[in-house]
């Protein structure tokens, strides 16, 4: 039997998992192992970087550094300092692989899929590979584990009982939010490229004017400004139709405002027409905007 059955990449901070190993194991006790792991990622951020979690079959262990931990389930005959140097090359790849920005905006689970293959490598590796051929990584992190010892946990303080956890209060654990949006439809495709020629014209106007204006009053000022606003809004609009954000209502009705008011500043500088489009294009966009919305929250894509 493999002494590591089961390897995982989560994100610190709310416990999303990033990518995770295939397991063969469908035994009752395996998959209690897997729920308990689920419940501790979604606390990692409450424990220090290395931490081991004991039942009577299994054992968890979990290393973390900056938002990104992996976590293993194994057999209770695995070292602590195999599975630890398991997890370490585990991050090493995973980090070298994605920076923190695309860690940072993954918004639904198992965004990385493409990693499991390097999972599986690595865990191949450390199960069928002899332990004389990593002795020098094995001594590192024994050294490591004898001046920093991991914290020591148990599978049953990673379950709740009674609503109780560890003598706190329970607080209510949601999955990981889906910020997954629905499909771009063909309106809104058109929504966004004239989103973005409205935004274009004002920055060409905004910098014409305040290039030929450096020597004039300062009434020019409110006119440079009424063009800049609207630009930086409807950049704004396109940014709130392409992806999820709290208080869109609330934020799609001030750029919207934002760019009516400076249209309507900009009379002596736009015809009629020219407002009617810019402030018509806005309504467009706002309306495509609050239509689009959250897709259903999916599964975890069976892994």
């Amino acid at each position: 039997m493999s002494l590591i059955l089961f390897a995982c990449v989560v994100r610190v901070r709310d416990g999303l998992p990033l990518s995770a190993s295939t397991d063969f194991y469908h035994s009752q006790d395996f998959l209690e192992c897997r729920r308990r792991l689920k419940t501790l990622a979604s606390r990692l951020a409450q424990y220090p970087g290395r931490g081991s979690a004991e039942g009577c079959d299994f054992s968890i262990h979990f290393s973390s550094s900056r938002d990104v931990a992996c976590m293993a389930i194994c057999s209770l005959q695995c070292p602590a300092a195999m599975a630890f140097c398991f997890l370490e090359t585990l991050w090493w790849e995973f980090t070298a692989s994605y920076d923190t920005t695309c860690v940072g905006l993954a918004s639904r689970p198992y965004a990385f899929l493409e990693f499991d293959n390097v999972i599986q490598k690595v865990k191949w590796h450390f199960n069928y590979v002899s332990s004389t051929q990593m002795d020098s990584s094995l001594g590192k992190i024994q050294e490591e584990l004898k001046f920093q010892p991991p914290v020591v946990l148990t599978l049953e303080d990673t379950d709740v009982a009674n609503g109780v956890m560890n003598g706190h209060t329970l607080m209510h654990l949601e999955p990981a939010p889906n910020f997954r949006m629905e499909p771009v439809t063909a309106l809104g495709v058109l929504s966004l490229i004239l989103n973005i020629m409205c935004a274009a014209l004002n920055l060409i106007r905004g910098i014409h004017l305040a290039e030929h204006s450096l020597q004039v009053a300062h009434e020019e000022i409110g006119n440079i400004l009424a063009f800049l606003i609207p630009f930086v809004a409807c950049i704004f609009q396109c940014y709130l139709y392409l992806f999820y954000s709290p208080a869109r209502t609330t934020k799609v009705v001030l750029m919207l405002l934002f760019i009516c008011l400076g249209n309507v500043y900009l009379h002596g500088l736009r015809n009629l027409w020219q407002i009617l489009f810019h402030i018509g294009v806005a309504f467009l966009s706002s309306h495509q905007i609050l239509t689009r919305q959250l897709q259903d929250k999916q599964s975890d894509c069976g892994v």
